[in-house]
């Protein structure tokens, strides 16, 4: 497909309970500049992300990426929470499932680990095992394939690297962006507007020639930048891991969007998979 995107948005996420939340992070790569932060000193809630993307989504086309897993593996087992009763099984619905039974505030979905579906969710060692909770999906195991993988499973909700809070709170925003904006792979891209993809930084960072671990420094973001073909950034103070994180994966996913011929068609992806479980950019 032609590329029509102006620009590359990378946000940084959080599953974090409360209103407001110091692991979020945007950077925005825009033509052929230095990818910038947006608001670097500001402490978003999720609910000011989303109101943010519905405005620059209108204004230009733009391809958003969030750092969450935008489904649960479901090819696998063929179930989400297998045997629960009413559980859809396509992605679309999951994520108005999710939505409709949290009440936490400000997207988030703690309460829908915790109590609505505890048994699923891997909390600790008297859980039980911690290998008979965690799954992967169909993506994450091309990406292990490669030598890559993503060590987090949607179902482990413990320990600073688990993505379970911060991908069910996603859900409920993609609940809201459902129908407004392209959400990919599971909607197809027209020819114009905007888009929405789940991204991974690590991808970013080994195309970039660096080992994949976290970026603390201008200096480390710089070099990671040089290797994805883009200009530096000129920062005032030491960015934090998270702004580290959306500064390198928007100047990826810029270089990937307008370099890579699979970039949107990654070898593995059929209409199944689309559907249900969806796809990490950067994942060919």
């Amino acid at each position: 497909m032609t590329v029509h995107f102006q620009s590359y948005v990378a946000i940084d996420w959080s599953g974090a309970k409360g209103k407001r939340h110091r692991g979020i992070a945007i950077a925005v790569a825009r033509g052929e500049s230095a990818p910038r932060l947006v608001r670097p000193g500001h402490v978003w809630s999720r609910e000011e992300v989303l109101g943010w993307l519905l405005k620059r989504s209108a204004k230009e086309p733009t391809l958003f990426g969030f750092d969450f897993s935008f489904a649960p593996p479901i090819v696998e087992r063929g179930e989400y929470l297998p045997g629960e009763a009413g559980v859809p099984n396509s992605a679309h619905a999951f994520w108005a499932y999710v939505d409709a039974k949290c009440d936490d505030e400000d997207l988030g979905a703690a309460s829908f680990l915790e109590q609505v579906h505890r048994r699923h969710f891997y909390f600790g060692i008297a859980d039980g095992v911690k290998a008979d909770f965690v799954r992967f999906r169909q993506c994450d195991a091309r990406l292990n394939a490669q030598g890559g993988r993503k060590t987090a499973s949607a179902y482990d909700a413990i320990g600073a690297a688990q993505v379970a809070k911060a991908s069910f709170a996603g859900m409920r925003l993609l609940r809201r962006l459902d129908g407004k904006v392209a959400i990919w792979p599971m909607d197809p891209l027209a020819e114009h507007g905007s888009a929405v993809v789940e991204i991974y930084t690590r991808i970013y960072l080994r195309r970039a020639g660096m080992t994949g671990k976290k970026l603390r420094s201008r200096a480390a973001v710089n070099l990671a930048l040089e290797g994805l073909g883009s200009k530096p950034v000129r920062l005032g103070f030491e960015p934090s891991d998270h702004q580290t994180d959306a500064l390198v994966t928007a100047a990826g996913m810029r270089l990937l969007a307008t370099t890579e011929p699979r970039a949107f068609d990654p070898r593995g992806l059929t209409p199944e998979i689309a559907r249900a479980e969806g796809w990490t950019f950067g994942v060919l």
